[in-house]
């Protein structure tokens, strides 16, 4: 079996291929590498990157069995608003639900305050389209029949403006989808080529302003990214690469081509998502539970964090993107715009700032020379002597340090009379400050203690940060992974197959009769076969499925809710209700501090969570060596300014050379093809098992 994961970023696009050595003895080759991302069309870095992997491992790429990708094609619409021209059918009377929202001011005391959904509405008012239809609750009757004429009118007026999708999305959908099926009959019909999805397909539960949104993020994003992953599938084919693609989910888990092109809303956090499954799977070897991740690239940094082993899951109230509710699953994961390629520069009003601003892949930091002319974060570490212009990249990519120092006087020093060193020491002091601040937001906000966890680092510039970082929010120790660089794209490949399917129940289960509970289970079983289904055109054996239950609740009258565990082995009945009522509480005290045991509580949604198992990347035991800085692992020894603005001589060692219990001293710099980990003085930095580094303060 050969797997390849390639995960794409702002600056590089990062490549990992798993090989068996021997069937017999399950061995397995592990292969890395590293290219330019284009930005233009990702397709483009991914294909370049399999193939360079492909002849860097010895193998055809016809021999690939599966590819599996991390893409930020959805993300990057969505920030930059470069999405679908989108249609909206919806019940008459309720086209402005988009716009009012839920009535949140986000800047209670501003006058001119601004927020996304009425500045940059997903689809605007124009194109929202009242239709004649009801329905009514509690069980979904047909209050007002559907009037098929006026949507077919309303689709044959999107298709004269030039609309490439529509969504259909009704009032009370989630209780009776019989309206809007027959209106996405109706508008495909009078628009073939378009991209139509209804509400009740996308997301089928409570609360028309969060399903409306999220049903029109589908949409907005929808044929760009059908036509990313069309185009790449032809790309990897015309270039001999024949093995399927699947696709990494927001919430850790990954999905074929055909389910990502007509439900994109998953790909949202598909990017970061691999690096903390990476992560997770770097603390299970290194037997830390507890970790704090950033993933540092070239653009921005993304953080979450690992408790007790397991991922944290966003509740539903905080699943947003660019300012907008989706209601999908996703990895708690925050991001910040704060990288090695972030821009450091002096403000209108003299203030000296970096980021969010990135110099990217093209034309990159100015010691590229590339183009680049503005000072970055790379460009800071290349003055400091923390980067060396000989090593970076393995030598695969050339830097010039001097072009890094005249950005920096130019930009930094001179206008503010600093030297160069106390100027690129002042990028990465602001940097490395954003990036606490957000790690704390993430992470004591929450109520995690930082003092109990180790800060793992990875992307790029993961290492080069984390010891700082650590010291900022008093993490009790530093682990730089065994491919920091690669993490992300290491993590695509020891992820499972998942999927996840809900149904709104509004069912209070304290007083749940039998019938009640029944309704219940018979949702679960319409949920599992539909993922039953899924999994079948993925070919996936049964033996190889699992599925897990889990019920969104609230208290009677709360506005939102959590996630609650349900038996997985028997239906839900009167006596194993109480678990689930138990999970509540016990998930709101985590939460908040607290839990109400003696209030009624309430099951919103229904989720059904199917998986299927797949082999996970394995990585060898190094041999023992046990030695203090070891003098083979030994490259040379290059001046070094630390944070306290002290040079220092201060020696290199290849990574490839250390051996476990392997120990470096610091000051010293451990260098490897795609990342760099800085040992400041009084830190010492000890080889793992696996290979993965431990850095402690002495």
């Amino acid at each position: 079996m050969i797997r390849v994961g390639v995960d794409v970023g702002g600056t590089f696009t990062d490549i990992v291929l798993e090989k068996a050595k021997s069937v017999a003895d399950g061995e397995q080759q592990v292969v890395v590498t590293k290219v330019p991302s284009t930005p233009h069309d990702q397709s483009e870095g991914v294909t370049q990157g399999v193939l360079q992997v492909c002849e860097i491992a010895g193998i055809e790429p016809k021999d690939v069995d599966v590819l599996f990708h991390g893409t930020t094609v959805a993300t990057n619409m969505v920030i930059e608003r470069k999405g679908a021209e989108v249609g909206m059918l919806t019940t008459k009377g309720f086209r402005d639900i988009m716009h009012m929202a839920r009535h949140k001011r986000p800047h209670n005391f501003s006058l001119q305050f601004d927020v996304p959904w009425q500045s940059k509405p997903l689809v605007k008012r124009r194109n929202r389209l009242p239709i004649t239809e009801r329905l009514m609750p509690p069980k979904g009757e047909i209050e007002i029949p559907l009037d098929e004429q006026e949507v077919r009118l309303a689709a044959e007026l999107l298709k004269k403006r030039g609309v490439e999708s529509v969504i259909v999305a009704f009032l009370f959908s989630f209780l009776n989808n019989q309206h809007e099926k027959r209106a996405v009959e109706i508008v495909r019909d009078v628009m073939p080529d378009a991209f139509i999805c209804a509400s009740s397909e996308v997301v089928n539960v409570i609360r028309e302003y969060e399903r409306f949104s999220s049903t029109a993020m589908n949409a907005y994003i929808g044929p760009k990214t059908a036509h990313y992953l069309n185009s790449l599938e032809k790309r990897l084919r015309k270039n001999g690469i024949v093995s399927p693609v699947r696709i990494m989910q927001s919430n850790g888990g990954i999905s074929t081509v055909a389910q990502s092109a007509t439900h994109p809303i998953g790909l949202l956090l598909s990017g970061p998502a691999g690096g903390v499954i990476g992560a997770k799977w770097t603390g299970e070897h290194c037997d830390t539970k507890n970790v704090i991740t950033i993933d540092i690239g070239g653009t921005s940094a993304d953080i979450s964090v690992i408790q007790d082993g397991e991922l944290r899951v966003k509740n539903p109230r905080d699943t947003e993107v660019a300012g907008l509710p989706v209601l999908a699953p996703m990895i708690d994961i925050d991001a910040i715009g704060a990288g090695g390629g972030s821009i450091a520069y002096v403000d209108e009003g003299g203030a000296f700032r970096v980021g969010p601003r990135s110099a990217g892949a093209v034309p990159g930091p100015a010691c590229y020379g590339l183009g680049g002319t503005e000072p970055t974060v790379t460009d800071a570490q290349v003055v400091l002597g923390r980067l060396d212009p000989e090593r970076f990249l393995g030598g695969d990519l050339s830097i010039d340090k001097s072009l890094a120092e005249k950005a920096i006087n130019s930009h930094i020093a001179n206008p503010l009379g600093m030297t160069t060193t106390e100027a690129a020491l002042g990028i990465l002091k602001i940097i490395n400050n954003n990036m606490a601040l957000a790690i704390n937001a993430n992470s004591v906000a929450k109520g995690i203690d930082p003092r109990g966890f180790s800060l793992m680092g990875f992307g790029g510039a993961g290492p080069l940060h984390s010891v700082a970082l650590s010291e900022m929010i008093g993490a009790k120790a530093v682990i730089s992974p065994l491919q920091p660089g690669i993490t992300a794209a290491m993590g695509l490949l020891v992820t499972d197959l998942k999927y996840e399917y809900t149904r709104s129940v509004l069912q209070t289960l304290d007083d749940a009769d039998d019938q009640a509970l029944r309704k219940i289970n018979d949702i679960a079983a319409e949920l599992v076969s539909e993922a039953d289904k899924q999994l079948d055109n993925d070919n996936i054996p049964a033996h190889l499925r699992s599925f897990s239950k889990i019920m969104e609740c609230r208290y009677l009258g709360q506005g939102f809710e959590l996630r609650a565990d349900m038996p997985n082995d028997e239906p839900l009945n009167k006596s194993n209700k109480q678990k689930v009522i138990e999970s509540f509480f016990n998930v709101h005290k985590e939460t908040y501090g607290h839990a109400f045991r003696d209030q009624i509580t309430e099951g919103v949604t229904l989720r059904i969570v199917a998986s299927a198992k797949v082999d996970t990347l394995k990585i060898a035991s190094l041999p023992v060596g046990g030695k203090t800085n070891p003098s083979e692992a030994k490259i040379y020894v290059n001046e070094t300014i630390f944070d306290d603005g002290i040079a220092l001589e201060t020696p290199r060692f290849d990574r490839t050379k250390l051996l476990a219990k392997d120990t470096i001293i610091g000051p010293a710099i451990i260098s490897q093809h795609n990342s760099t980990t800085i040992v400041p003085p009084g830190y010492t930095a000890r080889v793992l098992g696996h290979g993965d580094i431990q850095v402690t303060r002495d």
